[in-house]
């Protein structure tokens, strides 16, 4: 049987979008494997169906780093002079930047020495793309015809998590990042914003092929769920506005939780995981917030349509930061459209915003000012439950007929033929 890898450079508990490409791939013939990065509290070894999940521990002289840059912690910082701490902030700053992506590379070693050979590697995103290389490289020396598709995810200079790097060290990254993305043997993207983007990027001859993060086909039960409020305990009338998914800065959680106190009987409910967990779970614990702020471990992929249905809004007031974050289409809105929840969506995201007014399913923020959000909830909110429900019921609709996955695994599937026949 021919074997695929499904490179992703986070711990995977779950991962979508690597899931859906790995059933899709196993559909085609494939022996699936994800391989992930380590993570202390999940398994080293586990699977999702027929899908092997294995997260390779760290080695080499970057198993050291942690999944993210991280300053001293205080103790250290509050230890010594000023100067001392400065000058131990820079040269931390100085090594993240000259040997980024430094915080993978622990990985990366580890699949060079582990990582069994394949036949097709998929590599979600920038940070996947490397480790991915050198396997076929080194499969292709013992004579193994291997491929790598590069799924561009997100751009990942600019995204988020590059808005600290100085514009030298991005223009200088940019030249590492050009050279790999030219080396895949494939390329896809997951929305044209980010096609037409790495095309320019990279000064691509084709243009990365298109295949959209759209979620599995759901139909609602006969009877609507109410997973949240009864998991939470909560009355009937009380308006459930839902965050789902990783949890950290530049995402508007704040804003968010702000502008539900707003609005009379809602409460904000987070569904997530990541390193802004903590500051979730205390915001619970805040007066200002109580009864009106709740946050749960994050669902499985396959769970989260029934959660998102028992939501009365779902909530993707992001903030327009970087090129990514207005330009992406993530998981969250086309998963909403599938539960057939209105969406409250951030100013200034273009990508989203277009398919939102085309396909009415939901209300843009005027700001990202708690005042313009509560307004946008409470357009949803406030009206007749009739109204609502037939709302909701187009917007399901919609997506079941133009947002499945099956239509994106039919592209991807042609993508995968041009590089290998069928296995088998």
């Amino acid at each position: 049987m021919s074997r695929a890898v499904v490179l992703v450079g986070n711990p995977a508990r779950p991962y979508s979008r690597a899931l859906r490409i790995g059933r899709t791939l196993i559909a085609a013939g494939y022996d699936v494997e994800i391989a992930a990065t380590w993570q202390a509290d999940a398994p080293e070894r586990e699977h999702d169906g027929a899908i092997a999940i294995n997260r390779y521990r760290p080695i080499g002289r970057f198993a050291g780093f942690s999944a993210r840059y991280q300053p001293p912690d205080r103790a250290r910082s509050a230890a010594g002079s000023r100067l001392a701490r400065i000058v131990r902030t820079q040269r931390a700053r100085v090594v993240s930047w000259a040997l980024w992506p430094h915080t993978v590379r622990g990985w990366w070693a580890a699949l060079g020495r582990d990582l069994p050979p394949a036949d097709l590697y998929h590599a979600c995103g920038l940070l996947a793309l490397p480790p991915a290389l050198a396997a076929r490289n080194r499969d292709r020396r013992a004579g193994r015809r291997s491929s790598v598709i590069y799924d561009v995810i997100d751009i990942t200079l600019e995204s988020n998590a590059a808005l600290a790097l100085p514009r030298l060290v991005r223009a200088l990254l940019a030249l590492r990042e050009r050279r790999w993305a030219r080396a895949a043997d494939a390329r896809v993207a997951v929305n044209d914003a980010f096609a037409d983007r790495a095309r320019a990027r990279w000064g691509l001859a084709e243009r990365p092929t298109v295949v959209p993060n759209y979620p599995q086909p759901w139909s609602p039960p006969p009877a609507a769920p109410d997973l949240i409020r009864d998991e939470l305990g909560l009355s009937g009338d009380v308006r459930i506005c839902l965050f789902w998914g990783r949890l950290g800065p530049n995402l508007g959680l704040a804003e968010t939780a702000e502008a539900v106190v707003t609005v009379p009987s809602a409460a904000m409910v987070v569904l997530g995981f990541g390193r802004g967990w903590d500051a979730s779970v205390a915001r619970d614990r805040d007066p200002r917030f109580a009864d009106r702020h709740f946050t749960l471990p994050a669902r499985h992929p396959d769970e989260l349509p029934a959660w998102i249905a028992s939501a009365d809004v779902a909530l993707i007031a992001l903030p327009p930061v970087s090129f990514n974050q207005r330009y992406t289409t993530p998981n969250k809105f086309l998963e909403a459209m599938m539960a057939g929840t209105p969406i409250v969506l951030g100013p200034d995201l273009p990508t989203m915003a277009e398919i939102l007014e085309r396909e009415d399913l939901g209300r843009v923020a005027g700001s990202m000012a708690p005042a313009d959000i509560g307004r946008a909830i409470k357009t949803i909110l406030d009206l007749p439950n009739e109204e609502r429900h037939a709302w909701r019921s187009r917007i399901a609709e919609t997506a079941r007929t133009r947002y499945t996955w099956p239509r994106a695994a039919a592209t991807y599937r042609e993508v995968v033929a041009a590089l290998r026949p069928p296995p088998g």
